[in-house]
């Protein structure tokens, strides 16, 4: 269950703010991974008792739901794409987030983002999608976002990839290929996501 099904109502005045959770344990997996995130840990940052957050999240797993959305919700690239971006543009900002919260892609692997802030965002693509007349804009949408969250994801060994040779007597071709013209990470994902729009907008969504 996500903290979205069960959020606590604020029983005293001095409540810890449920953002400053948020930002608090954003903060902790910025700088220690997924690791670093325990309720001591976010209680510590934010000088109060463990019980005190115990007021406002159940478990651990509701500060990851709570540190995905409100580092999506502060990332400012992100939302200004959905205040004016093509779909495309807005996708590459979503990995441009990705790859400055690295933690993120692996708390999309084990909770579904339903705080409001995905929700939005999940909202304007497909709002997007639906005006570029795409027949399934809800199929394309996740097309879309599982591509920018898997390069994200393996951004961390791009650079090992261009630079490491390729055995010519295993792969003739693609040694050759890579030689030439080693994977730009960036091009990659705006050659992808082209691609995938453009699939999209032609293809039926029974095919």
């Amino acid at each position: 269950m996500s903290y979205w099904e069960h959020r606590k109502p604020v029983r005293r005045a001095r409540a810890v703010d449920v953002e400053a959770v948020a930002r608090a344990s954003a903060a902790l997996m910025d700088a220690g991974g997924l690791g670093a995130l325990t309720v001591r840990a976010v209680a510590t940052r934010l000088g109060v008792a463990p019980a005190s957050l115990y007021s406002r999240v159940e478990s651990v797993d509701d500060l990851f739901d709570l540190a995905l959305d409100q580092a999506l919700s502060d990332d400012e690239d992100v939302q200004q794409g959905m205040r004016g971006m093509g779909i495309h543009d807005l996708m590459l900002a979503f990995h441009g987030h990705l790859l400055r919260h690295p933690w993120a892609c692996q708390v999309i692997g084990f909770r579904a983002p339903r705080g409001p802030g995905y929700l939005r965002l999940s909202e304007h693509m497909c709002s997007l999608l639906t005006e570029s007349n795409v027949q399934d804009p809800l199929s394309a949408s996740y097309t879309l976002s599982n591509f920018v969250i898997g390069c994200a994801t393996t951004a961390s060994v791009s650079d090992d990839e261009r630079f490491r040779p390729v055995d010519p007597r295993v792969a003739p071709l693609y040694a050759r290929l890579h030689a030439e013209d080693a994977a730009d990470a960036h091009r990659i994902v705006a050659t992808g996501l082209a691609a995938l729009l453009q699939y999209h907008s032609t293809v039926q969504p029974d095919l």
